[in-house]
Order: C-alpha cells, then sequence, then structure tokens
C-alpha cells in the first residue's frame, strides 16, 4: 500500500533527524523530494520501488510542464537538479535496504548523471554592485532596521561563503566583532562540522550597523537575524520574500546558494588554497571544494599564462 511507503519515510525522517541530527535545512530538501515522488508516481507502493520506476520518475519530471516568471510555460529538467533529488531519495532508499523493507535499492544498477558542475554559477562584480545598490536604497525598505538587518546578512552570505540555514541559525554568541569571527555550529551546517570563518572589515562595518539598530528592539532571542515584528529569530519564508524582492528591484535573477559559489570562486582567485577554501565552506570532502577549480573564468588564469615564456621556465 501507498500508505506503508509514506509510513515508512516518516520513520525515516524521525532518525535523520533526532539520531542523525540533520539540519532543517537537509531535512526539508529530503522531504520535498519525497513529496515530488509521490506526487508524479501518485499510485506508488514499496514494491514498485526499481530502476524502472525511478526512470519513469525522472522521465514525467522531464517531460510535466510548469509555468513559470509571467506565465511562461518550461518543461525539462537539468541534470544537477536530478542528481539532487537521487541523492536525496537514494538515502531513503539506502535506509529501506538496510531495514529489510526492499530486497535491493532501485538506484544500485543506475548510472549517475554526468553532472557538468561549470553550471554553479557565480555573481559577477555588475550583478554584486546591483544587489547591493538596491539594499542600500533606503526608501526600499520600511525602516532602518530592517535594512540594516537585509544588508548584514546579504554581506555575511557574500563575504562568509554562509549556506541559507547556517545564516538564519546564526545566534548572537556566534557573532564575535572583538575577535573579527563568525562560528558556524555543527547543529546548523549541512557538515554537521564546527567552523570559524573570519570577517573582513565590510562585513563588520554591515554587523556593527545591524546590531545598533537591533539593540533598540530590546529583544530577548537568542538568535542574531531576527524579524522585525516579533522577538524571534527570522525565518525561511521572510528570507524567501527578501530574495524575491531583490530580485526584482536590483534587476539581478539570483539565489541565495549563488553567494556562497561567489565567495568560493572569488577566494580561490585571491590565491587561496584549496584546504584553507575547504576549512571556510567546511566541506568534509577536498574533493566537494575542488569543483570549484572547473568554475575559475578563463580570463582569471590569463596572466598566470602570460609567465609561460622561455625566460621564465624552471
Amino acid at each position: 500500500m501507498k500508505q506503508d511507503i509514506i509510513q515508512l519515510h516518516e520513520e525515516f525522517m524521525q532518525g535523520q533527524k533526532f539520531s542523525v541530527r540533520l539540519s532543517s535545512e537537509t531535512l526539508r530538501g529530503y522531504q520535498h523530494t519525497f513529496d515530488l515522488l509521490i506526487k508524479m508516481m501518485p499510485t506508488i507502493t514499496l514494491e514498485m520501488l526499481s530502476e524502472k520506476t525511478m526512470t519513469e520518475f525522472f522521465k514525467r519530471l522531464e517531460l510535466r510542464e510548469r509555468t513559470v516568471g509571467r506565465g511562461i510555460i518550461k518543461k525539462g529538467i537539468r541534470k544537477s537538479t536530478i542528481a539532487t533529488y537521487r541523492s536525496k531519495l537514494n538515502k531513503f532508499f539506502q535506509w529501506l535496504e538496510i531495514k529489510g523493507k526492499i530486497k535491493e535499492n532501485p538506484f544500485s544498477n543506475m548510472e549517475y548523471p554526468n553532472v557538468r558542475y561549470e553550471d554553479r554559477k557565480y555573481l559577477k562584480k555588475e550583478a554584486v554592485e546591483k544587489i547591493l545598490t538596491a539594499i542600500e536604497f533606503r526608501i526600499l525598505w520600511k525602516n532602518l532596521f530592517i535594512q540594516k538587518r537585509n544588508a548584514a546578512m546579504f554581506n555575511v552570505l557574500l563575504c562568509c561563503g554562509l549556506r541559507k540555514g547556517e545564516l538564519l541559525g546564526l545566534k548572537i554568541l556566534d557573532v564575535d566583532l572583538q575577535r573579527k569571527i563568525l562560528t558556524v555550529r555543527a547543529e546548523t551546517s549541512k557538515s554537521k562540522i564546527d567552523r570559524a570563518v573570519p570577517l573582513n572589515t565590510m562585513v563588520l562595518r554591515k554587523l556593527e550597523d545591524y546590531i545598533s539598530e537591533l539593540k533598540k528592539k530590546n529583544y530577548s532571542s537568542p538568535y542574531f537575524f531576527v524579524s522585525e515584528n516579533k522577538d524571534e529569530k527570522f525565518t525561511n519564508h521572510g528570507f524567501k520574500h527578501l530574495i524575491e524582492k531583490l530580485n526584482k528591484k536590483s534587476g539581478v535573477k539570483f539565489h541565495t546558494h549563488q553567494l556562497r559559489h561567489t565567495f568560493a570562486i572569488n577566494i580561490l582567485n585571491g590565491g587561496c588554497d584549496l584546504a584553507k577554501l575547504q576549512q571556510l565552506l567546511g566541506h568534509k570532502d577536498i574533493r566537494m571544494t575542488a569543483v570549484y577549480l572547473r568554475c575559475i573564468p578563463t580570463n582569471a588564469m590569463r596572466e598566470d599564462v602570460e609567465m609561460l615564456i622561455p625566460d621564465n621556465l624552471i
């Protein structure tokens, strides 16, 4: 019965939440992907889980029509999205196999999609400047608190390379302006690793401006980025609305994770070695960090290539 697979997924999610202690952002990703599977394959049962069924699932995703933007009909799905969905479902299928609920993981003999990680698009200087200009445009925001908070959040994402969940999960004790360090706790990190990120001068200034406005609120919330109207953390919904507004007002179509890509590419381009970048991004495996090496633009390497003349050979 379909209900069986839904109940088993609920059990799986409980384990991931309380035993594995995955971040809320990761848990949302798992649930969204499973809900999509049920939506696209409404009659699916535990007994139906097979390579053929999963191929049909991805086929339906490829052929479905979606309305985006101003009534634009869109079809198709990116390889990177397929890889993401497959990765999240695979965790559940592995769990089912270990529990003896299925004989074999449907993905066991399916070739993994060859993803072009060059698609990890970063934001160019002109785009970043347009977004920053929109944030600093005082009349765009209801009050100074909102403007200073949004400026601080954007600059932390851009200059510290945090994930969205890590940003929204920051607590007051995680931000040390005296030592110029921001701490990402394991409980909010996708990799479940504590890490400390240095704060540059620009971010420090934005954080100080925000803290100055925050103190006027007399809030008691332990979270660093908070709601304007409630003494509680800034929500995912509020953040989504913020990004949508910045997309519209800046004229730059971007998503949050592109700021992390922008951070990584520019840190590498500035001469930072891979091991340091791995630590800054909080990657468990340096191979995840090495992906960014493929994304460095050709022009950024021109000066290095120009050095390759006979007189400079070793």
